[in-house]
């Protein structure tokens, strides 16, 4: 089977201007949150905003005075929802907002604890969707991390 050679210059130009069009939407949406107070342990955006969705990168319990890890399970886990939350309000997010949050734990036997501080950050609003999952180890010796996706409507202002 041969496929035609002749291809007219105006339906080639045509779709580079589309594509073109298209991907310069797609970057202008996407915005980088970073809060002049969010600290990164390596070369990530502490969050990212593409359309209705806003995406969080883990968060460790690293406390915000610089002074390391917040302590046993439990502190990590309420420094780095604690984390979470700076990043949302520099996001204009609220908690209703979040629809699906990843937690990994150094030690899966953590869980118990983890979810106690979990569940009264969400209260009284119901929780996201969650995964929790147990994995080799975390930056900085953490115990725990965070990471979380929102929808917001542009419309609504967020």
């Amino acid at each position: 089977m041969r496929i035609g050679t002749s291809v007219s210059p105006v339906l080639v130009i045509a779709c580079a201007l589309s594509l073109s069009a298209c991907a310069s939407r797609a970057a202008d949406s996407r915005q980088i949150i970073a809060p002049g107070n969010a600290r990164t342990l390596a070369t990530y955006s502490p969050a990212i905003r593409a359309g209705d969705l806003v995406f969080f990168s883990g968060q460790i319990g690293l406390r915000s005075d610089g002074q390391g890890l917040a302590g046993n399970t439990r502190d990590e886990t309420r420094q780095a929802l604690e984390n979470l939350r700076n990043l949302m309000d520099a996001a204009d997010v609220d908690v209703r907002h979040l629809v699906k949050c990843t937690v990994f734990l150094a030690d899966i036997r953590d869980y118990a604890q983890m979810n106690e501080v979990y569940a009264e950050f969400f209260e009284p609003d119901p929780a996201p969707a969650r995964s929790a999952v147990g994995v080799a180890g975390l930056p900085a010796g953490a115990r725990v991390e965070i990471e979380c996706i929102a929808s917001v409507a542009q419309s609504n202002g967020g």
